[in-house]
């Protein structure tokens, strides 16, 4: 039995299917109240429910009765203020730990990003660093997968961009020049690694880095996107510490502003890892960043979708 944690999140609602599709038996921790529920559907037919919350041990630790593995995918790494991230990713994380001792789970695998390190002077990197740190320090089994930024159709940040890009008609605030280099992921990529992995001895006790099957700046991303959606807009560089104090305005004039300070963590320098690692390691050939966005942008209504992720609950 695999037990996932924030299957509800972007990597959780893709992995359940593909795991459940392969003929694992899978249960999701999901908060009380929402047994069951799932935006734009329902969970696969034979995924078990079970309602635990990160800070409650006891349903964590019953969650975890006859499990081998834990996928920890909950994080509040592109909605949440320094509190969320001390909450849900590091005391969340001890949580689900001191439950997966208690239950003997036989590995976790964890979610953290490219950069991370428990001293980074960039709040998501240290917490993601700090977490990592308390995994290796477990005496649990482990897996960790530092990854680029994932995009898909229902991703943060490059649909973010897009939402972006309609709030001014003319206009685009880019942090800088835009080179800092990102490694893109696609979700579904990710997805099939996460599976592969889960029978990849030589993945256990094992930190890697992974991304897809190109690197593009921040600027290069932000054309493609332009030209994929036909938002076209003049880019007007500014420094990336002034568009940070912005942003971190605007997140406390509305909550849900589809850009968070933590992309300026993620922009503060390249992010990226050695080309072809996701085939070395995982055995998946990734999709380009440019070909995927053309299955799913170019039909997108980014306006409307603006006002629905600005009043919608973040999950």
């Amino acid at each position: 039995m695999i037990l996932i944690t924030g299957a509800t999140g972007l990597v959780g609602r893709h992995l359940v299917p593909q795991l459940v599709a392969a003929g694992w038996p899978v249960r999701v921790a999901v908060p009380a109240g929402r047994r069951g529920r799932l935006r734009g559907g329902s969970w696969p037919e034979g995924v078990e429910v079970a309602e635990a919350e990160l800070h409650d041990s006891e349903a964590l630790h019953l969650a975890m009765q006859g499990v081998h593995t834990v996928i920890h995918l909950a994080s509040a790494q592109w909605w949440g203020k320094r509190r969320d991230l001390e909450r849900i990713d590091i005391q969340g994380t001890r949580q689900v730990i001191a439950a997966a001792r208690s239950a003997r789970i036989g590995r976790l695998i964890y979610l953290s990003q490219l950069g991370a390190e428990p001293s980074s002077a960039y709040l998501l990197l240290r917490v993601k660093g700090q977490v990592e740190t308390l995994i290796r320090n477990s005496g649990i089994a482990y897996t960790i997968m530092r990854c680029g930024v994932i995009f898909g159709p229902e991703d943060r940040f490059v649909n973010g961009i897009a939402m972006l890009l309609r709030t001014n008609p003319f206009v685009f605030f880019q942090p800088g020049k835009g080179d800092s280099l990102l490694h893109p992921l696609y979700v579904l990529d990710l997805v099939k690694a996460i599976e592969n992995s889960l029978e990849a001895i030589d993945l256990v006790d094992a930190t890697i880095e992974i991304g897809g099957a190109e690197y593009v700046t921040f600027n290069e991303m932000l054309r493609t996107v332009m030209r994929v959606t036909g938002a076209h807009r003049t880019i007007i560089s500014i420094p990336p510490h002034t568009l940070r104090t912005m942003t971190a305005l605007m997140n406390r004039i509305v909550p849900r502003w589809p850009a968070t300070v933590q992309w300026f963590d993620i922009l503060a320098s390249n992010r990226t890892a050695q080309l072809g690692n996701l085939y070395d390691y995982c055995g998946v050939r990734p999709v380009r960043f440019e070909d995927t966005l053309l299955t799913y942008m170019p039909q997108r209504r980014y306006l409307p979708e603006l006002f629905q992720y600005m009043l919608r609950r973040p999950v």
